[in-house]
Parts: structure tokens; sequence; C-alpha cells
């Protein structure tokens, strides 16, 4: 093997586990919210319900000297305490997902307001701020701000993030006449079109045609998507060569076109998908933020 192909196979190994270290935080996150909610419940039952907090704090004071002993200063009495109102601010349910953290629930706990309270963690999902971007809003008062104020503010509940690599199909399997051969963009574009239902299936849930050769400004995207379940638009370029450096910059600039001309508030970043040619395979690379994801597709001919 030659020494570059070493270099691609260890740095594809490397772009595995960078996602996968990812996924792991996120879903440690998750479990951390959901432990910190369950505690503060328990908390909540053990001293007879929210209206007997004495009780509670007999008990809290008694159960972190041990806590704090075996598991260290984050479960001390001023944390468990914590835990507690967490749960008494959601009784309901616990505003654990991908966007939220301890840091940003912290930030809310004083807020007595439950409108108030549930508008700015709505804010942080729906924008997905950070502690500082959230501390921001609270000082700037945007929810009095508001010029029309809801009655009831009804917490949302985050769904499970999904990613574009949970539906893949591992190889992308296109169909192709044994007699036909791929000897330009346009012909691997047409190849695709005519596949177009059959292709969408093989790269996920929720992948919706927009159009191809799709021109904004002076530029020609060669196939435009939308997926619904990521709420993204997905710019697809091809080529049917080897993957060079420019291309990542050619289509991440497609991508921020798509997002100043087409993109709503609404909807998330654009998604990237860069069709090349290595050796005898097609490579599926996705684009999104910093990361290029390189999965293998197979043209079988019947």
């Amino acid at each position: 093997m030659k020494e570059e192909n070493y270099y691609n196979e260890i740095e594809s190994f490397i772009k595995k586990n960078e996602i996968n270290k990812k996924r792991r935080i996120l879903e440690e996150n998750y479990d951390i919210l959901n432990n910190y909610w369950n505690i503060g419940r328990l908390l909540v039952e053990v001293q007879g319900g929210s209206l007997h907090a004495r009780r509670g704090d007999k008990l809290i004071e008694k159960w972190s000297i041990e806590f704090t002993k075996d598991y260290g200063k984050g479960y001390d009495a001023t944390n468990l305490r914590k835990f507690r109102q967490f749960y008494n601010a959601f009784p309901k349910c616990a505003p654990v997902g991908r966007v939220i953290t301890w840091s940003h629930i912290r930030e809310v706990l004083p807020i007595k307001d439950e409108n108030k309270r549930n508008y700015y963690i709505n804010l942080c999902i729906e924008r997905n701020l950070s502690k500082r971007e959230l501390i921001e809003e609270i000082k700037s008062n945007s929810y009095e701000r508001l010029i029309n104020k809801p009655k009831n503010v009804e917490l949302i509940v985050p769904k499970k993030e999904y990613t574009i690599l949970e539906d893949m199909k591992n190889p992308i399997i296109i169909k192709v006449d044994k007699n036909k051969t791929i000897k330009s963009e346009k012909d691997l574009e047409l190849t695709i079109l005519s596949k177009i239902e059959f292709i969408l299936t093989q790269l996920g849930k929720g992948f919706c045609f927009i159009g191809s050769q799709y021109k904004i400004n002076n530029y020609y995207i060669d196939i435009l998507l939308f997926n619904i379940e990521l709420n993204s638009y997905v710019v697809v370029e091809l080529k049917t060569r080897k993957l060079k450096v420019e291309d990542k910059a050619q289509v991440e600039m497609y991508m921020r076109l798509v997002d100043e001309n087409l993109k709503k508030a609404t909807q998330n970043k654009t998604i990237g998908i860069i069709i090349s040619k290595e050796q005898d395979d097609y490579v599926a690379s996705f684009v999104r933020s910093n990361d290029l994801i390189p999965l293998i597709y197979e043209i079988i001919r019947k």
C-alpha cells in the first residue's frame, strides 16, 4: 500500500473517532441533566413534597456530608439544593436535550416567573445559545421587552438530535446500466438524477430533491436537496476525479450562499456533500461545520 493510502486510512479513523467523541459528549450531558433532575425529584419526594422544604434542608445537610466525602464537592449541600430547585422549576419534564447544559439551567434557576424561565430555556433550544449568549439575553431583559407577551409559555421538549449518519447506507449503491460509462460530471449528474428517488432513500431519512444546476447569484450548484429531519438544505457537488482540498472550500462557499440567500431563520445551517472518484469507487463526503465524513458508495452494473 502506498504511503498516501496509509495516511488516508489513518485519517478516516481519526475522523470517525472525533465524530464519536462529540456524540459521547452530548450523551454524557444528556445523562448528567437527567441524573440531576432525578436527584432533585427524590429529594422533594423524601421531604414530603415541595411544601416541606425545611425537612428537606435537614436531610440535605445530613446526606451531603456523606455524598461529599464519597463523591466530591459536586454533591455538597449547595448543589443538592440546586438539584431540588431544578426539579421544582421543571416538575413535569426535565428540559434535557443536546443543547441545554447544567450551566444553562443554573442561569435560569433564580428566575421565579415560570413563563419567563420557560421563555429563556426555549430560546436556548431554538437558537442554540451558549451560556454567555443566554446571560446576555437575560441581562438585556429580552423577555420583558417582548411586544406581545404570551399568557402561557409552554416549555419546548427538545427531540433527540437527528444526525445525517443515523440512517446512512454504507456503501451507497447506484445502479447503472452495464453498457453505460461515466466520463464526465454531467454523466454522473444525469445518472444520479435518473435514480434520484432510490438515491435519496440510500442517503437516509427526510431528503427531498430541490433542483439540479441550481443557480444562486452567478454560481450553479450541481444538485440541491433539503433534509426535513435536519431542517437544512444540502448542497451536492459532483467530481469524477479524486477529492482535492479546494473542493471542500468550493462546497463551503456554496453552503454560505445557500445560507445567505435561501435559508430561513428557523432552519439549520446548510450541509455539503462532495461526490468524488477514488480509484474504482466513488466517495460521498459530507461537510457539516468543520467535519468531512467520507462514505464510499458503489456503482453496480446490471
